[in-house]
């Protein structure tokens, strides 16, 4: 849940969202300042919930955790966006917060403060009453009684001189302020939520639309004035959608023939693996799968044109990640790296391995391994984007310092056959049964066009004994991308005689184009759970090879084999 979740594990494309359009207020703030105006141009994120709403919020104006004033303070972060920090540059808080957490539902409630939020803006509350108190003597803060009014008096008078919210850059809001809000310094709205209604999407516009001036130029009419906004679907003319009845797919049953008992395929349940390095002095060896693509696929679109409903469009990029130095960039990476895969026994990081692991994390970008294609180079510090870096760096280290690996097996169901396949799929199959049979299970199912080509392939080849389909055989492969654990289940399992005692196991992916995510498959299958298994014994000897033309699939495969053979000792 969002409760459990870090401000730095706010959704890539919504940093690159947040990024973008701050980058354009910066231009407006800038503007507004050299025009002498007062107050500063407010930019409004609306969210969903109160959990998302206090992600967003310290994600930009930065968080401390731990008690500060007892010297207690467990960990601190200044915020992402420079003018809408609640700190200064040596970690104190400012005397005006520059972001203000609000949750207007709670506020028109009328009723006490929610727990959560009374947490989340505790410090702002007592910000503001402090400044209350210099402007209005103490007697103008009436206790914990007056939080929702002091929030709510804040609220609206954002943007307003001399008032107490005055000085208000952003606010962060839930449920956030659909009527009866009269700001008319909002320049910039960006919307973190599903928006269910069209009214709802014209009443959150709307707070862009109150005009600085209604004075006439001299050719008697308004000045233009624009509000940017990104993340709400405003449509003048959204037509109802129809839905069509369909047809029932027909189904089939496939399962394990009992008859084909002697091409069972047995296969080991991985659920994690062991590593241990042979010595702290830590080599990588890097490879094609070590490069990693960030693309505005990753991290959304970093060229945005705004276009007015009349009037000329702007152009929002997040140029702020441009600025970011590659001594900045080496530092992080490896800062993740060593707290992230360098940890010891008592989970403490290996802090002496530090000026070895940012040596390799240099290296990794020097040598060309870091690859942006339309985003810059600052997108590197995506967590998200971090966390592949560093897997791909960790794994080269394991191949480069020799590190022995070993499988981890589920331990309630260490193994899986093809025997115990059983179930009912609507999608297209073909039928399995050559003479001799080479396949356990009764049919293959065909998620796209190349599976019956290559299930005909192994048909006829002479090497192959058995194959299956990996269709609910409960065979994966576990894997971290971008941090994350997630489950590869490859394509096909296929046992082959390549002139040993006993026959190779192979696990064969069909895959055209490769993303990063394929690419941290394939990494982790070949480098980690094939030598991992192999080294646990028990479970024969596997192998890991991908094929990239289905086209020529029959070639391909037979060159595979071949290769297979050439590796096996006269």
């Amino acid at each position: 849940s969002a409760n459990k979740l870090s401000p730095f594990d706010l959704n890539p494309l919504l940093q690159t969202a947040l990024n973008s359009l701050y980058s354009h207020y910066i231009g407006e703030f800038d503007r507004w300042q050299k025009a002498g105006i007062g107050v500063p141009p407010v930019f409004i994120v609306v969210c969903q919930n109160t959990a998302i709403s206090k992600l967003v919020f310290e994600w930009i104006a930065g968080f401390e955790r731990g008690d500060a004033e007892q010297g207690e303070r467990a960990a601190f972060h200044a915020g992402h966006l420079e003018l809408f920090r609640n700190y200064d540059e040596h970690g104190g808080r400012l005397p005006r917060p520059r972001t203000l957490l609000i949750d207007s539902r709670q506020l028109e409630s009328g009723e006490a403060l929610d727990k959560g939020f009374r947490e989340a803006a505790g410090p702002e509350i007592e910000q503001f009453k402090r400044d209350l108190a210099a402007r209005e003597g103490a007697g103008g803060v009436r206790g914990e009684t007056s939080e929702s009014e002091l929030l709510r008096e804040v609220m609206n008078t954002v943007g307003r001189e001399g008032k107490l919210g005055e000085q208000i850059r952003c606010v962060v809001s839930v449920s956030m302020l659909t009527e009866g809000w009269d700001t008319n310094t909002v320049t910039h709205i960006l919307g973190v939520r599903a928006f269910g209604t069209q009214l709802l999407c014209e009443q959150v516009v709307g707070r862009g639309l109150r005009r600085q001036s209604y004075e006439l130029n001299a050719e008697g009419l308004f000045d233009v004035e624009y509000a940017d906004i990104m993340g709400i679907p405003f449509d003048f003319a959204a037509s109802p959608q129809v839905a069509k009845p369909t047809v029932p797919k027909p189904v089939t049953r496939v399962h394990a023939i009992k008859e084909r008992a002697s091409h069972e395929i047995v296969f080991p349940r991985v659920s994690g693996y062991r590593r241990e390095l042979p010595s702290e002095k830590l080599e990588a060896t890097f490879d094609e799968d070590s490069r990693l693509e960030i693309t505005p696929a990753d991290i959304g679109p970093t060229s945005v044109v705004m276009e007015g409903i009349v009037g000329a469009g702007v152009t929002i990029t997040p140029h702020v990640l441009e600025q970011l130095r590659p001594s900045e960039i080496s530092f992080n990476l490896a800062k993740h790296l060593l707290y992230s895969h360098f940890r010891d026994e008592e989970g403490f990081p290996k802090q002496h391995l530090f000026p070895q692991i940012q040596r390799l994390a240099r290296r990794w970008i020097d040598e060309g391994y870091l690859v942006t294609k339309g985003v810059p180079i600052g997108a590197i510090l995506y967590q998200d984007q971090l966390a592949r870096a560093a897997e791909k760096i960790d794994i080269a280290c394991t191949r480069g310092s020799n590190g022995d690996i070993l499988a981890v097996l589920d331990p309630y169901n260490p193994k899986g056959s093809t025997r115990f396949v059983n179930f009912i799929t609507s999608k297209p199959v073909w039928k399995t049964g050559a003479q001799p049979p080479k396949c356990q299970v009764s049919h293959v199912v065909l998620d796209s066009s190349w599976e019956e080509q290559l299930a005909l392939t192994l048909e006829k080849h002479p090497r192959v004994l058995a194959y299956v389909k990996n269709q609910a055989l409960g065979f994966d492969i576990p894997y971290l991308d971008a941090g994350t654990t997630h489950r590869y289940v490859p394509d096909f399992l296929v046992c082959v005689d390549v002139g040993e005692e006993q026959p190779l196991n192979l696990i064969l992916e069909v895959k055209g184009l490769r993303d990063e995510g394929d690419k941290a498959k394939a990494q982790t299958t070949r480098d980690m759970w094939v030598p991992g298994v192999n080294a646990l014994g028990g479970f024969g000897r596997w192998h890991f090879a991908e094929l990239r033309d289905w086209t020529v699939m029959d070639e391909d495969f037979a060159a595979l084999v071949d290769s297979l053979m050439a590796k096996v000792p006269a």
